[in-house]
């Protein structure tokens, strides 16, 4: 493996958490070079979020922020499990076909992430449910200090693309409004 590689993440939030997402970007981003965030309000513009076409908002978001994407980050604080657009663009990140090759996907626990708050529901789809199942798709892990985990993490999710992506489970079922939250 290697460690020397910065691949493309695209970076999936609830932007009631985004002063910890940018020190997560800033600081593993920016600063250690680890990943080269692509995220909706990080340096693109946020034209696809004004329809209510849900196809349209999809393809859009395949188009301008995961097409040059190898792995989905989601980073998970109280309420990033009730999102309808964390649930779409997890939903267009697993996407599989001909052409088309799936992101990685790494669910990472913000600092303010407490017990109980709950995962996306497609990220748990994804992830190991019992002692019956050998494996699963995704991974999910805490907050990280050092950066080679990180590293490792991006990196296992990046070959998962291809060695697991039979494990994927991604239902055509969306999100139609986001969900409520305390």
């Amino acid at each position: 493996m290697s460690n020397n590689v910065r691949h493309k993440v695209f970076i999936s939030y609830h932007h009631a958490d985004q002063v910890e997402v940018n020190n997560f970007i800033t600081t593993f981003s920016d600063e250690r070079n680890v990943f080269i965030a692509r995220a909706l309000g990080i340096d693109m513009e946020e034209s696809i979020i004004n329809s209510t076409d849900t196809d349209y908002v999809m393809k859009r978001i395949r188009e301008l922020y995961l097409k040059d994407s190898t792995v989905t980050i989601v980073l998970m604080g109280k309420c990033t499990w009730a999102r309808r657009y964390v649930d779409w663009e997890l939903q267009s990140s697993l996407r599989s076909g001909e052409t088309v090759t799936p992101n990685g996907l790494l669910g990472i626990k913000l600092p303010s992430y407490k017990k109980g708050h709950g995962y996306p529901n497609r990220l748990n789809l994804n992830l190991k449910q019992d002692d019956q199942q050998v494996d699963c798709y995704a991974r999910c892990i805490d907050y990280p200090t050092r950066k080679d985990t990180l590293a490792n993490a991006i990196h296992d999710a990046f070959i998962a693309r291809t060695s697991r992506s039979h494990l994927i489970v991604n239902p055509r079922d969306r999100f139609v409004n986001n969900r409520s939250c305390q």
